[in-house]
């Protein structure tokens, strides 16, 4: 494992990981970007509410994909078997 340092709202980070540098980076821009758009709408939030704020937007964002995904598959599933009936 190795330390990635990355800043967030101007505090800096430092991150122990085994995922890629640039990832991590991308991460922390993605986050930092999401925490700045709370301020700009709420300058006043405190920055507990700001991060909570911005985690639950985070997780709305990954279940909306995830459902998303689910349907994808269950879509594939389906054509699958309707192309695996053909060939028989």
């Amino acid at each position: 494992m190795r330390s990635v340092e990355i800043e967030i709202l101007g505090q800096n980070y430092s991150i122990r990981t085994e995922e890629d540098e640039a990832y991590i980076k991308a991460l922390a821009k993605y986050v930092d970007e999401r925490l700045k758009e709370i301020y700009v709408v709420a300058p006043n939030v405190t920055h507990t509410k700001a991060a909570i704020m911005t985690a639950f937007g985070i997780a709305d964002e990954l279940f909306k994909m995830k459902q998303k995904q689910e349907s994808f598959d269950r879509m594939i599933e389906e054509k699958t078997k309707i192309l695996a009936g053909i060939l028989e």
